[in-house]
């Protein structure tokens, strides 16, 4: 029995979120019918993260058991002249017999994009959010440091969601907020997330960037839990999985000291 590792990237547009659901396309859906028909096999895969309907993923990995001897090179060739255009393999590798994707991963780093043009992008509007009043990237990326470090981020997350959680503390490593043009990206990387916790911390920010929140509201949400403090749950679209962390040279933690 071999344990495969796969990196993939994918654009979420026209998919209902990386896990398997029964009336929705998924991308687990995808790739376990189509390693199915290679391996001529069952297979389940277990992915690093849960991404919702409409987020991306620049880097997601998963893994599955096969007894299928088809080398990586060849399996991930076959992978990437079956998938739809929407979806790519990056690479595929044999990893330990003890490698869960979800399990082994050390941490995650999510980016989210704005338009902040005065148009819209007609060819990336489900690429990135469309925000045509001006954001004040260096006020945002000031309070962005305020997230980072150790928290009770009850706040930032969706209200059911918490009902099956043991605990909403969070590790954030490090959160910035950078312009390039028109494009303004709000970057967080961390131990893990909540459900919805990056969408609502950017949407916290924006809402710092309309006069509508303070640095001194975030400060009191981390305190009190209470998510009335944050901002908004901006939408999906403009989310990417930017990078999974592993035991070893790549995990940001290691890059940190």
């Amino acid at each position: 029995m071999r344990n495969l590792k796969i990196r993939t990237a994918y654009n979420g547009t026209a998919y209902h979120g990386w896990q398997r659901q029964n009336n929705n396309i998924t991308v687990q859906q995808i790739f376990e019918e189509l390693i199915g028909k290679i391996t001529d096999s069952r297979v389940t895969v277990h992915g690093c993260s849960r991404t919702d309907a409409g987020v991306h993923a620049r880097e997601f990995c998963f893994s599955f058991n096969t007894e299928s001897p088809i080398p990586c090179p060849g399996l991930m060739r076959a992978l990437n002249a079956m998938l739809p255009d929407d979806i790519a393999v990056l690479s595929c590798e044999e990893a330990p017999e003890d490698f869960h994707a979800r399990f082994s991963a050390k941490g995650k780093e999510y980016v989210y994009l704005v338009n902040n043009a005065q148009h819209k992008d007609p060819f990336g509007s489900r690429l990135a959010l469309f925000y045509p009043y001006r954001l004040d990237e260096k006020r945002l990326d000031n309070a962005a440091k305020l997230f980072v470090g150790t928290h009770d981020f009850g706040a930032f997350c969706k209200a059911e969601a918490k009902e099956h959680l043991a605990t909403t503390v969070r590790t954030v490593w490090d959160m910035s907020v950078t312009r390039s043009g028109d494009t303004v990206s709000f970057t967080v990387s961390g131990d893990g997330f909540l459900h919805n916790m990056v969408r609502i911390l950017v949407g916290t920010l924006i809402y710092i960037n309309e006069r509508k929140r303070t640095e001194n509201d975030i400060l009191r949400s981390l305190e009190t839990g209470e998510r009335d403090m944050a901002g908004i749950t901006i939408p999906p679209h403009g989310l990417y999985l930017n990078k999974v962390f592993y035991t070893g040279r790549d995990t940001k933690e290691n890059e940190n000291t």
